[in-house]
């Protein structure tokens, strides 16, 4: 069963990595691009406008390490798509091989879909994607919000698909609610650099390269569990 669900990430996870990847090339990693632009200028505005109070010391600081555009950033942003889909792979095998069910590439794309709304749907309807230069809450607060909302929604649906009762079935949409109740964290809102028309197609592009990646994914999933089966 180990060897079953090794081979079976490690395959879904290198063709979906590759897909997704291409797919950010294509889509979001320009739009990225472009709102650097503005941020940059937002960054060198505000810099010129504090030169007179800043120390010597203060303006020979480094600046914050970051790959070179170019093939140093595209490496990166290949090796970043290649461990998440890998980690990725893992959980969503790993929880086919829990429930025990029989997939194939049809089904794999149904555990796909949960992923999707695990990982990302649900998660987004409080904290939407974000371009460089936009305003946001605090990190920690994002972090642990977005943790327990991935919990919440993963738990909430294998309550629902899995449940036998409709009592437990209402627990698992409550569960899937709950953290929309109690709210993403805030920020205050004020006029920032990024136009948003940039920053809406750049949540519209990323909502569809998702989703596309977790289709690819469960499919791939799905087509290599069964493949290895007798491994």
């Amino acid at each position: 069963m180990m060897h079953r669900i090794l081979l079976t990430a490690l395959a879904a996870g290198l063709l979906a990595g590759i897909f997704v990847f291409a797919a950010h090339m294509v889509k979001t990693t320009p739009l990225i691009l472009h709102a650097e632009v503005y941020e940059n200028a937002e960054t060198t505005k505000n810099h010129a406008s504090g030169s007179e109070t800043a120390t010597q010391g203060e303006s020979s600081e480094a600046e914050e390490w970051g790959p070179e555009d170019g093939f140093e950033r595209h490496a990166y942003t290949l090796l970043s798509d290649l461990l998440s889909s890998f980690g990725f792979a893992f959980i969503l095998v790993g929880a086919i091989a829990l429930s025990g069910r029989q997939v194939d590439w049809r089904k794999g794309m149904i555990w796909g879909l949960c992923g999707f709304a695990a990982f990302f749907a649900g998660p987004s309807l409080g904290l939407a994607p974000e371009v460089p230069g936009m305003a946001a809450a605090d990190l920690m607060d994002r972090q642990i919000w977005w943790l327990g909302t991935v919990a919440a929604t993963a738990g909430g649906l294998a309550i629902v698909f899995f449940a036998r009762t409709t009592g437990l079935k209402v627990v698992g949409f409550a569960l899937i609610v709950l953290p929309h109740l109690i709210g993403a964290p805030g920020h205050e809102i004020h006029p920032g650099g990024v136009p948003a028309e940039l920053a809406a197609q750049f949540a519209a592009a990323t909502l569809v390269v998702t989703g596309l990646f977790w289709l690819v994914l469960g499919a791939l999933t799905g087509h290599f569990y069964r493949r290895f089966s007798n491994v």
